[in-house]
């Protein structure tokens, strides 16, 4: 097999918390060929998909990466492309998936290039009502005001586009400064922001939780620190063995069959008290945390699943 990840550059990759870094470590310890390139690496040549790509044999110590000469190679040299560029989702991701589009039907892409570029992170959570918190989404100043001050408690405002927490902040009705946190959010009413009902269950915990080809395979909650309201691990957060309860298989039972009609074999969803919040697809983390806690290995059944994806897209060509 000849696994191919589309990534940041290597040099960037924390090993002690990296998922992708796992999936390539796994694939290396099965005899694979794995070999990695950023997006900026992709490219097209009379309508087949190609990359400049970089062998990368993958191990547990250091150096941790071994990187050979780069090539350039058609996408169709691969059987699975992993998708694992890390947010912001922006144009030169989106043009990414268009490149990725290219490869041909023999090659498994992982998450697949359409339903990467039908569905942002945050704002696919809004189509599914009765499991997400109240929310509204805008650009107009007054519109965000209206919201928060007709809330009956807290709420949350945040770029629509965002990661990792940036940008998040807990505001309520007679903050008086409300209106300009707006106008920096909004850039003066340019940019859209969420705005959102907040969820005191946020005190226990954000539980990330995995799905493979849309099941779960294991969770762990993230918990604030003290002085921050946000769940996550690089601003303080601490993470937490958990388990899913009944709240959490509902929503997992809703969000499953619509994962697999779109190709979404990797995802990571956040659920806060009983409401989902976010819906990962992009690069979903949480492998290495949930390994440990629970004594598993995510990246193992991971990649049995995409190989079991393929062969499926294979036979049924």
């Amino acid at each position: 097999m000849r696994t191919l990840f589309v990534m940041d550059p290597l040099d960037v990759i924390d090993v002690n918390g990296d998922s992708t870094y796992m999936l390539m470590r796994e694939c290396t310890d099965r005899g694979w060929t794995v070999a990695m390139c950023t997006p900026d690496d992709l490219y097209a040549n009379n309508g087949v998909g190609h990359a400049r790509v970089t062998p990368v044999p993958t191990t547990a110590t250091a150096p941790f990466f071994h990187p050979e000469p780069a090539v350039d190679e058609e996408l169709g040299a691969y059987d699975i492309i992993w998708m694992r560029k890390d947010p912001p989702f922006d144009m030169s991701y989106i043009f990414a998936t268009y490149l990725l589009d290219m490869a041909p039907d023999t090659t498994l892409v992982v998450n697949h290039p359409l339903g990467l570029k039908q569905f942002n992170e945050k704002l696919w959570a809004m189509a599914f009502a009765d499991i997400h918190p109240p929310t509204l989404l805008t650009n107009n100043t007054k519109r965000l005001k209206a919201f928060v001050n007709e809330a009956s408690g807290k709420c949350v405002l945040k770029p629509w586009d965002g990661n990792g927490g940036r940008g998040i902040v807990v505001t309520q009705k007679g903050d008086r400064n409300l209106g300009s946190v707006i106008d920096l959010l909004t850039a003066a009413g340019k940019d859209a922001v969420i705005a959102q009902h907040y969820l005191p269950a946020i005190a226990q915990g954000d539980k990330r939780i995995l799905l493979f080809d849309g099941e779960p395979v294991g969770a762990v909650m993230r918990v604030p620190g003290a002085d921050d309201h946000r769940g996550n691990m690089h601003v303080g957060a601490t993470v937490e063995r958990t388990e899913l309860n009944a709240a959490d298989r509902h929503i997992v039972a809703v969000l499953g069959p619509h994962l697999k009609k779109h190709g979404l074999l990797f995802v990571g969803i956040d659920v806060i008290g009983d409401k989902l919040t976010e819906i990962n697809i992009t690069s979903p983390t949480g492998i290495q945390e949930i390994n440990r806690l629970d004594g598993v290995c995510l990246e193992a059944d991971l990649i049995d699943r995409a190989t079991a994806a393929l062969a499926a897209l294979r036979e049924n060509r």
